[in-house]
């Protein structure tokens, strides 16, 4: 009877851990900065389209989605949005029915494209 206990209890934790889904996690970005509308290029680990739905650039204030050009496992390319400016950090929403936005540790500085007056 304990035997059998403890295979239930063990076949219910590997249902459990199957059913949780993979997070995703960006690691570099190449730029490290950019302008409006340059490509740039995420890289990282379970960044798929099942995985993630959506990329915004973040100030803390505000949330910029980006236009993604090419998504794989491990990359993200996307455009870089007219209104994003300054130091900005990336974040994804991902996907399922507890979608989550999830701030990466990976920043892009925007150049505004404005020439300090000499």
């Amino acid at each position: 009877m304990k035997l059998s206990f403890v295979v239930s209890i063990l076949v219910a934790a590997s249902f459990v851990a199957y059913a949780q889904q993979a997070m995703p996690r960006m690691t570099s970005v190449d730029p490290m900065s950019g302008k409006k509308g340059d490509v740039i290029a995420i890289t990282g680990e379970n960044l798929q389209k099942e995985l993630v739905s959506k990329v915004f650039l973040t100030d803390g204030k505000n949330d910029i989605q980006v236009e993604v050009t090419e998504q794989t496992t491990t990359s993200i390319k996307f455009k870089v949005p007219a209104k994003a400016t300054g130091r900005m950090t990336l974040m994804v929403l991902t996907t399922g029915k507890e979608a989550k936005y999830i701030e990466q540790p990976v920043k892009l500085t925007i150049d505004d494209g404005v020439t300090a007056p000499q």
